[in-house]
This record gives C-alpha cells, sequence and structure tokens, in this order.
C-alpha cells in the first residue's frame, strides 16, 4: 500500500444507479486530488454498486475530506469510509495451541509485508506466551471452560476496548464464540479453517482424509457469524495431493495453505478491499 501522508483510501457501497462514479470522482476533482486506483463492480444479483479508490489530495486531511464527502454519500444512501492509505489496522489475534498462523502473521508484521499492526495476542493456554513476548507485543492468557465463558469473551471484550482494535483474528483459536460475541464483532472477525473436498468435520479430519483418498487440501478465510464457520468468505486455496501423502504430510500442506489464505485476506480486509454482500463479498483487487 502506499505510505505517502497524502494517500488515502476511499470505499463505498449503495444501490446501483447512474451517476455513482461521476458523483465520487467529481467530488475529489474539486479537492485537487489525483486518483491512482480504481476498481467497481455492479451485482447484478443485488443491485448492489461497489467502488474502491487510492487517490493523493495534498490540500486537505483526512477529517476534511470525509465531512466534505458525507453530502455525496448521503444524496445515494452510501455505506463508506475513508482511511490514510499507510495505516496499519490495529489487530487483536486469538490462538489456542496450533501457532503456524500465529507465527506466520507475527514474521510478516516484522518484515513489513503485512498492513496490520497486531497490538495484543490474546490465548486460551500459555503455549505461545513465550514467543509473542519476543515480539514485544502484550500476551493475555484469557482460560475458559463451559462455566467460565461468559466472563472469558468478556475478557475478550475488553481487550478489543483497551487496545484500540479494528480487527480480531482467530488464528486457529479452537473456541467457538457465542451468537451474542460474533454479533459484536461483526465484520471485523475473520477465522481460518481448513477445508476438504469432500469436507470432513469433527476429531481427525485430515485422518478422515486419508482414509477417503482425498487429492485437494484446502482453507478458508471468511468472517465470523453466529453461524460456525458459514461466515462470508473472503478467500480461499488448494494444494493438490496424492496417495503417497501420510496424514502428517497432509497437516504440514494444509497449515501450509492456512497461512497464505489467512494472510491475504487480512491483507484485502486491511485495505479496505472488502465488501460484505449478504451472505458473500465481494473483493476489489
Amino acid at each position: 500500500m502506499p505510505t505517502d501522508p497524502s494517500d488515502f483510501v476511499l470505499s463505498a457501497t449503495c444501490a446501483d444507479r447512474p451517476g455513482i462514479v461521476h458523483a465520487i470522482t467529481g467530488y475529489l476533482v474539486r479537492q485537487g486530488a489525483n486518483i491512482s486506483e480504481c476498481q467497481q463492480f455492479e451485482d447484478p444479483s443485488t443491485g448492489r454498486f461497489f467502488i474502491r479508490l487510492v487517490f493523493r489530495c495534498e490540500l486537505h486531511d483526512e477529517d476534511a475530506l470525509r465531512d466534505g464527502f458525507a453530502d455525496v454519500a448521503t444524496e445515494f444512501g452510501m455505506e463508506w469510509g475513508l482511511w490514510p492509505a499507510g495505516r496499519p489496522m490495529r489487530t487483536l489475534v486469538l490462538v489456542s495451541k496450533l501457532g503456524h498462523c500465529l507465527n506466520d502473521l507475527l514474521f510478516r508484521q516484522q518484515v513489513g509485508s503485512l498492513p496490520l499492526e497486531i497490538v495484543a495476542v490474546g490465548s486460551n493456554h500459555l503455549t505461545f506466551q513465550k514467543t509473542v513476548a519476543t515480539h514485544d507485543i502484550p500476551f493475555h492468557h484469557v482460560p475458559i471452560t463451559a462455566s467460565t465463558k461468559d466472563c472469558s469473551e468478556a475478557r475478550i471484550l475488553e481487550l478489543v476496548q483497551e487496545y484500540d482494535v479494528e480487527l480480531v483474528v482467530l488464528a486457529r483459536y479452537m473456541q467457538v464464540l457465542s451468537d451474542d460475541l460474533c454479533r459484536t464483532l461483526q465484520g471485523r472477525a475473520i477465522n481460518i479453517h481448513h477445508s476438504f473436498l469432500p469436507s470432513f468435520k469433527g476429531a481427525r479430519p485430515y485422518h478422515q482424509a486419508h482414509d477417503r483418498g482425498v487429492k485437494l487440501i484446502g482453507a478458508t478465510a471468511h468472517y465470523v457469524t453466529p453461524d460456525l464457520d458459514e461466515g462470508p468468505i473472503i478467500e480461499q486455496d488448494v494444494a493438490r495431493i496424492d496417495h503417497t501423502y501420510s496424514p502428517e504430510h497432509m497437516v504440514v500442506a494444509g497449515r501450509d495453505v492456512e497461512t497464505q489464505v489467512l494472510a491475504r485476506a487480512l491483507a484485502w480486509h486491511a485495505e479496505h478491499r472488502v465488501f460484505l454482500n449478504g451472505s458473500s463479498t465481494v473483493v476489489l483487487r
């Protein structure tokens, strides 16, 4: 993403009608802006229009641009946002005992390849406390049992507020969030899980897949909703395997796919490329 302080991202969605692009670009031109990137999509099945622009405007600050655009947004009934293009998104990562996604995100942040600022890590186990400490990131142990679930989730919300969190990542966090917490975090919590063709749920999914001779291992990154693992999908990918793969080798291949899919989904979300579109998403790349 651009890092110049006068670069901004504007994204908007509304019911499709003539004049939307003209109104948006006309406003930006009047502010002396130079548009460097523009993607748009009209969904004929829903009648919705989606647009994302990157522009440079040296004459205005963020608040002035946002205030000025409000009239355009009101005219078209837009859901919209405007942000400095280079600002990383403040992120809370939740993890349990599987650390491949957490470790990948910590490394990507360290080398500057992901537009996130991991401000804290929470876990129901102490497994990765030392790992997180080496990155100078606060670690919070939030144990959870059936009898303490409400208190534990309240603590997670406290962390969201305490660290001014914009995005929550379930990096193989092996706890089912309550419906209330899912609704509170709607549109700003992303989960990653394995995907098999066909699908295998429950215990030892890789062994189930091995027994059925699965040839594709995949991963799905999606927004968290009260419907378990059925939220709007942001990104998916697969790796081809064959009969020579043991269940252990399948686990390694699956983890590789999970880290890549999660990283792409988080980058697109943080760059404001992802729009909710009913039970689906539009990703403008």
